[in-house]
């Protein structure tokens, strides 16, 4: 078995160091860590986690909630991304990671879950942020970090800056001449609110128009209820000259109803995208989005739920917004 003192030797450096630099210390430069860490891995160096648990008392075990609604799993690539840089965080100092399987709707005791498993700490990535179920394993003893829902200045939260995300689509549609242009959203969560919100902030201040028959509700991450809403936007008197949906991947089904009505995106009407998936930019045109940072999101939940389980009395909880870029791909036509 590989121990530190033999990376140490391997690495010339001391053993503290490499204690320090496998832990992700602060103290130990990131040159320096990362050069230890690759070196370990080329060793076959694994953690006596047995060993480890006895001396910090603690299991070096995080659950992730992530309750998959419409049946993509890790197929969607925005939560593949984000669970990457959760893992890559976790498993560079030493922390296994494990999916907890619940039904938040059904007030599934995620509590009693986690204290059977012995949890460090749970990552809640999807799921009904406000059923009993899940708000008392947040108002617990364990720690939490949450993703796009902020429960109080106590607990950690990661969010995607939705407003600068629909702003900078909205401006750029809007640039392009657009006036006619709807929004299909998904259900009704807190990050559906920011968006709708900036949405109709952004067309207040150009004086643009917006009736309530350009806004449906759909799915996040489901194209059949885009591709019905799509339907019923394509058939008003005054149809939108451009639609937004709430994901890439729900656009493809609004993608889809529209090439059944002989509508070509990026020629016969505009439509854009939020997340910036590979699938959308491999389309002819690509999709015009919004590409959010998943690997960035995923590592920064990670730290900041590691740096609570490894540092409770001087860990501070914050709340911390990742902007993404815009793509302009190809499915917005030019008006003016």
């Amino acid at each position: 078995m590989v121990t530190l003192k033999d990376i140490a030797r391997e690495c010339n450096v001391s053993f503290s160091t490499v204690s320090k630099a496998l832990k992700g210390s602060p103290e130990i430069s990131f040159e320096t860590t990362d050069f230890i860490q690759k070196k370990a891995r080329e060793m076959g160096y694994h953690p006596n986690i047995a060993a480890r648990s006895l001396r910090t008392n603690r299991t070096y075990d995080i659950g992730v909630i992530f309750e998959d609604k419409t049946g993509a799993g890790f197929q969607h690539q925005y939560f593949a991304t984000i669970i990457s840089g959760i893992q890559k965080v976790a498993f560079s100092k030493g922390y296994e990671m494990t999916f907890v399987s619940g039904d938040s709707t059904k007030n599934y005791d995620y509590y009693a879950h986690a204290l059977a498993r012995n949890y460090d700490g749970v990552a809640i990535l999807s799921c009904d942020y406000t059923s009993s179920g899940v708000k008392q394993l947040v108002q617990s003893e364990i720690p939490t970090v949450s993703l796009d829902y902020f429960y109080d200045m106590d607990h950690s939260a990661v969010m995607s800056d939705y407003s600068a995300g629909i702003d900078e689509l909205l401006e750029y549609v809007i640039s392009q001449g657009h006036k006619k242009i709807a929004m299909i959203h998904g259900e009704k969560t807190w990050v559906t609110e920011q968006r709708v919100e900036a949405f109709k902030n952004i067309c207040k201040k150009h004086g643009i128009e917006t009736p309530s028959e350009y806004f449906a509700e759909g799915l996040y991450h489901d194209p059949v209820t885009s591709s019905a809403a799509t339907e019923v936007l394509i058939s008003l008197p005054e149809p939108p000259t451009c639609i937004f949906y709430p994901d890439d991947y729900a656009a493809l089904g609004g993608i889809r109803e529209l090439n059944s009505h002989g509508i070509v995106p990026g020629k016969d009407i505009s439509i854009v995208g939020y997340d910036g998936i590979k699938l959308t930019s491999m389309m002819i045109p690509p999709l015009t989005t919004y590409e959010q940072n998943g690997e960035i999101i995923g590592r920064t939940m990670a730290e900041a739920l590691l740096d609570k389980i490894e540092n409770p009395e001087s860990f501070v909880p914050k709340k911390e917004m990742v902007t993404g870029r815009l793509i302009h791909g190809g499915t917005v036509v030019k008006l003016c």
